[in-house]
């Protein structure tokens, strides 16, 4: 139990790939003005997390390992995390046309957010020891991907809700955008480092 309250404490507010890994930044900033897109953003950057991470794990486990073509690592896991975007991509076009406009060009740069292949790399290190998974190494590793996700879409949502309310604030014109965004981004981070003493 103490494992998994670290994992989800970690991911999601001591260790926040955003606020701390400065992974993830492009569609951070990019879909952090309203909070009805970062809401979908944050949905499809869990799922296609959770996909990846839980394909990522399987292939890694049962057919880089034990073929000894570990060094492939990064290749195959961003080919996996591309075939994921794709997926969603088409499930979300299908569901719902204006989501899918209003996520725009954002969508399909999960393929690039580097959380989602950062993340599935980790957990390569962490989760298996010897060239062999760990004792609950799976359910770690799917319990890291959605935890992350969920940390990426609290950022996103509090990022959201500032910027906002920031469209009604006089700010100076040299600020607007993203200098300012990059300021409270980095204001948000501080608060976020004074929770990193919590004891568990």
């Amino acid at each position: 139990m103490d494992q998994v309250l670290a994992i989800l404490i970690a991911n999601i507010i001591t260790n926040n790939y955003i606020l701390f890994k400065f992974m993830g930044l492009c569609p951070f900033l990019g879909v952090s003005k309203q909070t009805k897109p970062a809401i979908s953003m944050g949905l499809a950057v869990i799922f296609v997390l959770l996909i990846s991470g839980i394909m990522t794990w399987a292939v890694y486990a049962y057919v880089l390992l034990p073929f000894h073509i570990d060094y492939m690592r990064t290749v195959v896991f961003i080919l996996i995390i591309a075939s994921s975007v794709q997926f969603i991509e088409m499930v979300i076009l299908k569901i719902s046309p204006i989501l899918y406009r209003a996520l725009g060009i954002y969508l399909p740069l999960i393929t690039t957010n580097c959380i989602v292949l950062g993340v599935t790399v980790i957990n390569t290190e962490e989760f298996f020891s010897k060239g062999a998974p760990i004792a609950w190494s799976f359910a770690y590793s799917v319990l890291q991907v959605f935890a992350a996700g969920l940390g990426f879409m609290l950022v996103l949502l509090l990022m959201s809700g500032i910027r906002e309310r920031l469209e009604l604030a006089d700010i100076p014109e040299a600020l607007e955008g993203l200098p300012i965004a990059f300021i409270i981004a980095s204001i948000m981070g501080l608060a976020f480092m004074g929770l990193l003493g919590m004891k568990i």
